[in-house]
């Protein structure tokens, strides 16, 4: 019981933590899509950390994590609409 409890929260916390994290990552949407530049910002950091938002997608339901997968899906969706933004306004393709 007491174990299901502090299992629950850890999963609460992170999932907090995920949702925090693809706000913050949508200032920078906000921040790129507005400013129409990049600057400062490398475009493979966030093709990485994309890639483990998806890994997260498939690693926390097999944990049983519900709030940490739905927060790794804002993070996983926020990141490739950054990536994408990065890509097309800082000039790669």
């Amino acid at each position: 019981m007491i174990k299901d409890y502090i299992t629950k929260f850890k999963d609460n916390v992170n999932g907090t933590f995920e949702v925090l994290g693809g706000f913050f990552i949508c200032l920078n949407i906000w921040d790129v899509w507005t400013s129409k530049t990049v600057a400062g910002v490398s475009w493979i950091a966030v093709a990485f950390f994309t890639l483990w938002g998806f890994w997260n997608l498939f690693y926390y339901p097999k944990l049983g994590q519900r709030m940490s997968f739905l927060g790794s899906a804002f993070v996983a969706i926020a990141n490739v609409v950054w990536l994408v933004l990065l890509i097309y306004y800082g000039g790669v393709l």
